[in-house]
């Protein structure tokens, strides 16, 4: 097993994603794979798969057991690098439960109850169970467990971060001084955000846009060519980048100027007086250009679970070191007795 301090030259940075859903879309690709694949140049890179988040929503087992293969399978197609970044399942490393029943043991009701996020889920109908409303401290307990330097968090993350912090301070005032790392927010601004194709004024969603309104990763070709010749856009004909007034042409554009590097000014001008369709079909040939080797590698990947279920017990087994050692000192701060005698 590798020593906790092997990759600690350059600061740790953790993240991680639901598999909620069969496959991860566009949105996840550019929003966080694209940054992800950058920061493992810049630091010592953990990113998980949260099987465990994942249990808020009942979803039948096989399905949950393919979904987290898919989503490790599409991470490491999407350029993660499982010899530089660990990836692995949050499932696998048992001391994140172990940490997130300490922080549990932090947090008010109250203060569990005004989390934005639960508060919004409970709007929209998902069942309000206890694993939902803690979920902000299990999320903690994912980013402490490996003394984070940096999360790489969009805006609409930040308020779970805070309560991180906050969590971490809290812990660090009432035990023992530096016990946890107090993390710093890496806030992705330059990543775009892409929208809903039928809805543009929403954020494309695994959980809450229609399938009409996804680019899956995971999509046949002609299924994403249709999916955006299909998209919202306007009743004018001016292609321009207009969030306010043309979001669904904006979100065309974000879409081109992310994967092909056009900046939005040179799109508006290249597409001037050519109307919505023609922006469509190249919006299309993008998007399939970047999706047909990342499909080609996830094929790959899929086709040789056990391979797969290899790389992410390598990841486990890297991460379950820094875990073990964290939580060492976490149960020595709040006064739990070692599993093993001294000397055993």
């Amino acid at each position: 097993m590798p020593d906790a301090d092997d990759h600690r030259s350059v600061p740790r940075i953790l993240s991680g994603m639901q598999p909620t859903s069969d496959s991860l879309h566009l949105g996840n690709y550019i929003g966080a794979l694209v940054n992800w694949v950058t920061l493992q140049d810049q630091f010592d890179a953990y990113y998980f798969v949260a099987d465990l988040h994942a249990l808020t929503v009942p979803t039948d087992p096989a399905v949950l057991r393919r979904r987290t293969r898919v989503t490790a399978a599409q991470f490491i197609a999407g350029g993660v690098d499982p010899a530089r970044s660990a990836v692995f399942c949050q499932s696998h490393i048992t001391e994140h439960a172990e940490l997130g029943w300490v922080m549990n043991c932090l947090t008010a009701d109250g203060e569990a109850r005004r989390m934005t996020q639960f508060k919004d889920k409970v709007a929209r109908g998902q069942n309000a169970n206890v694993g939902l409303l803690t979920y902000p401290m299990l999320m903690a307990a994912d980013i402490l467990m490996y003394d984070a330097a940096y999360v790489p968090v969009g805006e609409d993350q930040r308020q779970h971060l805070e309560i991180t912090r906050d969590l971490a301070e809290r812990f660090n005032t009432r035990y023992a001084a530096d016990t946890l790392v107090v993390p710093e927010p890496y806030i992705l601004k330059e990543s775009a955000k892409i929208m809903d194709l039928t809805d543009p004024t929403s954020k494309m969603s695994g959980s809450n846009s229609p399938d009409k309104g996804l680019l899956l990763l995971s999509d046949d070709p002609k299924r994403l060519r249709k999916k955006i010749m299909s998209a919202v856009t306007d009743t004018e004909a001016e292609v321009r980048y207009d969030p306010a007034t043309k979001a669904g042409v904006s979100n065309l554009l974000v879409i081109h100027s992310t994967l092909s590097g056009s900046s939005l000014p040179d799109l508006e001008s290249r597409f001037a007086g050519q109307g919505y369709g023609a922006l469509k079909g190249e919006v299309a040939d993008v998007v399939l250009a970047a999706v047909e080797p990342f499909q080609t590698r996830m094929a790959e990947l899929l086709d040789d679970p056990a391979e797969l279920d290899r790389i992410v017990a390598a990841g486990a087994e890297r991460a379950t070191v820094v875990a073990r050692a964290t939580m060492q000192r976490v149960r020595e701060a709040v006064g739990l007795l070692p599993a093993r005698p001294a000397g055993a």
